[in-house]
C-alpha cells in the first residue's frame, strides 16, 4: 500500500474497525443481522477503492469510487441504526462516524476533482 494515498489507508483503518466491532457485535452483543450489514457495507468500501485504483480507466475509477461513495452511505446508515437500537454507545457510534463522514468527504472530493477534469 502506497503511504501517500490516503483514502486507500483511511478506508482500509476503517475496514479493521468495522471487522473488529462485528466480532464485538456477535460475540458479545449476539446480534447478527444489523452486525452483518455492517460489515458487508463498511468493508467493501475499501474493496471499491482498491478496485478503483487498478482500474482500467478512468471511467471504470469512477464507477468504483462511485460503489465506494454508497457503501459508506449505507455505512452511515447501519452505524445510527445500531447506536439508536442500544447496540452502540453514543461513544462508540460518534466515533465511528466521524472517520465515515471524513471517508465521505475525500471520496466526494476525489469525485469532483474526476468529473471537473472530464467536463
Amino acid at each position: 500500500m502506497k503511504k501517500d494515498n490516503i483514502i486507500q489507508q483511511k478506508s482500509y483503518a476503517f475496514a479493521v474497525r468495522i471487522v473488529k466491532l462485528s466480532r464485538y457485535l456477535r460475540d458479545v452483543k449476539k446480534e447478527y443481522v444489523l452486525s452483518k450489514q455492517l460489515l458487508r457495507s463498511g468493508t467493501s468500501i475499501g474493496a471499491n477503492i482498491e478496485e478503483a485504483i487498478g482500474g482500467q480507466s478512468e471511467k471504470d475509477f469512477f464507477a468504483k469510487l462511485t460503489i465506494s461513495y454508497k457503501e459508506a452511505r449505507e455505512s452511515h446508515y447501519w452505524i445510527r441504526l445500531l447506536q439508536d437500537t442500544d447496540y452502540l454507545s453514543k461513544d462508540e457510534s460518534e466515533s465511528l462516524l466521524k472517520d465515515i463522514d471524513e471517508l465521505l468527504r475525500i471520496i466526494g472530493s476525489i469525485q469532483k476533482t474526476v468529473k471537473s477534469r472530464n467536463s
